[in-house]
């Protein structure tokens, strides 16, 4: 168990700054296998967007810290038996991918616990390994999720590591504006940030480069 802080403050504070020059972004901070303490050393700074990818991982580390300091992502996969955790823990969940989900998702709406907006999964990279919906699949897939009362406020995205960003991202930015121009997207991490920015991206998600 860590007792001190992990976060990377020079690092922290350099990046709240270049996100600054994007109105319409926001930073999430990824705190996967990271302490509760660095939690609250980032929301001592005024950090309230994190991200986890574990369920169970998330509701120990946030359980004891007030819901209204933060807001809380999951951006990991979502297994139909974790649903119901799911929606006692997270605010947002990003990775609605499959309509068996929806339908489990549905059995609890529209009184979820705390779960009050989803993001639908684009696998932009159409990569077999990845979990995701299609592109060409998107629009039935969103209007399903709408039909089954689901709160869809944004796309998420993880372009292939070993191909430039910039193609996957744009068309991200196409996809949205094909399906509803309010959404908003989620694309851009440590490796790839400032050209989401560039692009468009509501959300950066990023872990590792503020972390000792």
């Amino acid at each position: 168990m860590s007792f001190k802080s992990n976060l990377n403050p020079t690092n922290y504070l350099k990046l709240l700054d270049e996100v600054s020059a994007y109105p319409q972004s926001d930073l999430m901070v990824v705190t996967k296998n990271q302490s509760e303490l660095t939690v609250m050393d980032l929301i001592n700074k005024g950090q309230r967007v994190f991200g986890e990818n574990r369920i169970q991982e998330a509701k120990s580390k946030f359980a004891d810290i007030s819901a209204e300091l933060y807001q809380l992502h999951l951006i990991g996969p979502l297994q139909s038996n974790k649903v119901k955790m799911a929606l006692n823990t997270f605010d947002v969940i990003q990775s609605i991918d499959r309509p068996k989900i929806i339908n489990e998702i549905g059995k609890f709406l529209p009184n979820a616990p705390k779960t009050k907006e989803f993001y639908i999964q684009i696998n932009i990279g159409k990569e077999q390994q990845k979990s995701g919906v299609m592109p060409e699949l998107i629009q039935n897939f969103y209007d399903t999720c709408i039909e089954n009362k689901l709160n869809i406020t944004g796309l998420m995205c993880i372009p292939p590591l070993d191909q430039p960003a910039e193609f996957y991202f744009k068309k991200m930015v196409e996809i949205k504006n094909n399906v509803n121009p309010n959404l908003k997207l989620s694309m851009g991490m440590s490796n790839d940030y400032k050209l989401a920015l560039d692009l468009g991206s509501n959300l950066i998600r990023v872990g590792s480069l503020l972390f000792k």
